[in-house]
Parts: C-alpha cells; sequence; structure tokens
C-alpha cells in the first residue's frame, strides 16, 4: 500500500476532552499499551491526571513529545519480547527524571538524554521527554561498539544532542513532509545527529556532516521566518545566535538555493503584500507598511515590490 505525505503527519493526543474519571484508565490502555507499548502509573495525586503527546512516523525514525502529569513508564518484560530490537533515545524535557534498567537508576537533568536498549526491561519516571526510536542497524553503521555507547547520560551540553531536538521541533512543525525523498532525508539527518550524540566514530562522523549542516539551516531559516521584520537584521546577527560563523552560514544559505538578501526580502515583501490587501492597509500609508513589513528605505521597497508583484504598492491596494 502507498504511502501519502499525510501519513507521516503528526498525530497528536489528549485527554483533556476525556471525563476525568476516563483519563487514566483510557490513556494506559489505549495510548500507553496499545501505541507506545508501556505501562502507565501516576506517580501522585495532585489533580485530575492529563496527558498529551505528539507522535510522528518516518522512514527508519518514530518520535514522541509526552507532557503531563507525573508518571512511571514501565516497559515489562513481555512488552519487551516484542521489541524489533530498536533503540529508544529519551530527552527530558521537564525536571529531574530517573531512567531504570538492567538494575542500575539514572538520574537526567533538564535537556540530559538517554539511550535505551527497547528489547529489554525498562522504567522512566517523567513529567515531559521527547522519544526517539531508531533501527539498532542505522546506529551500528555510524557508531563504532553502539553496545558500549547505550544506557548512559548524555549531557545537554553535547552540541549534536542540540541540534537533533531543535530539528525535530522544527519538522513536527510541518504540516507534511510532501516528497518521499525529502521524508527520507529528514529520517537520514535524524540518523546522523543521533549517532553524533551517541559518539559517532570519525568516519562516520564525516558521513553525518549532512545532518548537522541541515539542522544548522533548518535552525537558521527558524531564526529568520521569526525576526525578518527587524530592520536590524543581518547575516551576523543570525550566526551569532546560532553559535556559527557568517561566513558559514552564507554557504549553508547559498546551498539551500536562496541567499540571505534574497530570503529576506520575499519575507518582508510577502508581509507588506499580505498588509496592503489584507483589509485595513488601505487606511495607512504605504511608508507605514513598508517599515513594518521590515523595510528601511521606501523607494528601495516600491523598487522591489514592482519587481516581485508586477504593481506598485498603491496599484496592488486599489485592486484589492
Amino acid at each position: 500500500m502507498s504511502c501519502t505525505a499525510a501519513d507521516f503527519a503528526p498525530i497528536r493526543f489528549s485527554t483533556f476532552d476525556l471525563p476525568e474519571r476516563e483519563r487514566l484508565p483510557r490513556w494506559r490502555e489505549e495510548f500507553g499499551r496499545g501505541i507506545v507499548q508501556v505501562d502507565i502509573e501516576p506517580m501522585a495525586s495532585d489533580g485530575p491526571y492529563h496527558a498529551e503527546a505528539t507522535l510522528q512516523a518516518l522512514p527508519g525514525v518514530r518520535t514522541v513529545c509526552c507532557s503531563g502529569s507525573a508518571v512511571r513508564l514501565t516497559r515489562t518484560r513481555d512488552m519487551a519480547a516484542e521489541s524489533d530490537g530498536s533503540i529508544g533515545l529519551v530527552v527530558n524535557l521537564g525536571p529531574t527524571a530517573i531512567v531504570s534498567q538492567r538494575g542500575r537508576d539514572t538520574a537526567l537533568a533538564t535537556g540530559e538524554a538517554f539511550a535505551i536498549l527497547n528489547d529489554e526491561r525498562a522504567v522512566l519516571t517523567i513529567t515531559r521527554h521527547l522519544g526517539i526510536v531508531l533501527p539498532w542497524a542505522a546506529l551500528a553503521a555510524r557508531v563504532k561498539h553502539l553496545e558500549t555507547s547505550v544506557m548512559r547520560a548524555i549531557p545537554r551540553t553535547v552540541e549534536p544532542l542540540r541540534l537533533l531536538t531543535g530539528y525535530l521541533g522544527l519538522v513536527q512543525k510541518e504540516a507534511t513532509l510532501a516528497k518521499p525523498t525529502l521524508r527520507q532525508s529528514v529520517a537520514s539527518h535524524i540518523q546522523d545527529l543521533a549517532a553524533l550524540a551517541l559518539g559517532a566514530h570519525r568516519d562516520s562522523q564525516e558521513a553525518s556532516g549532512n545532518g548537522v549542516a541541515a539542522a544548522r539551516l533548518a535552525a537558521a531559516l527558524a531564526d529568520i521566518a521569526e525576526r525578518f521584520t527587524d530592520q536590524g537584521l543581518t547575516v551576523e546577527s543570525v550566526a551569532r545566535r546560532q553559535g556559527i560563523s557568517p561566513r558559514y552560514l552564507q554557504r549553508l544559505l547559498e546551498m539551500s538555493g536562496t541567499p540571505f538578501t534574497a530570503r529576506v526580502s520575499e519575507l518582508r515583501l510577502e508581509r507588506a503584500f499580505a498588509l496592503l490587501t489584507d483589509g485595513s492597509g488601505g487606511r495607512r500609508r504605504i511608508s507605514e507598511i513598508a517599515m513594518e513589513a521590515g523595510f528601511s528605505d521606501v523607494s528601495h521597497f516600491n523598487r522591489l515590490f514592482r519587481a516581485r508583484f508586477g504593481d506598485s504598492p498603491s496599484g496592488v491596494r486599489t485592486q484589492r
């Protein structure tokens, strides 16, 4: 059966629409045992039980982001026996969490991660976390002696881990991943970054450069999209926030097909067009709209606008 892009869109679950008496039993049975294969036990009765989760599946990668009441998640021996031999990378996004496997307890501070063997019994006490399920073979091809790299805490200061969590956050904001090749590339990038966080060997580190570059580019694009109306936005300011050099950022943007200046100008022009045609722009001066969109020179704005849309700002406003 063929898969559409919608098959890979994030799926969201929540207990908030359920009657309070049904929340825990249904979440435990339908979500815990039915989907993620864990037993769920609340840790405290500090109010009605609540939980929500977002799941996404890509070729060779599955992710789940959970939050809610403090819980103990247990993968029993019977559940573990049905595992496909994958590795679960757990990133703690809340207060201190405890991971237990093979008789050893490990405390995870906020932002730290731990690689769990999914085919063995494990217990996770946590409130909010990101879980990433990865095939053993995909990581073993990238991490030498993988068996010695799992079941240990990964500090939040490890840069590939930071890039990985940021990259996944951006991927989940996409409604769909339209092309199969794009889905495969994103999954490969996630595997690259996870392997680097676990300590990929040198040869794999060089091969995993695509994952690092993709994560850095995605973070930079999100930064630009958030701040493009700032008239002081520069390559240097974006690079500084991302912790990379301006030259490297320019190279990433050029490889993506749209240099920094062209990307920022397009975002600003689209914002100006929207302001001119949203019904309220008719009562505002063109110069005000240009400034709000991020342009500091009205004449320059007018030239770019006509070249982009085939008419002047006033002409577009009149037509609309």
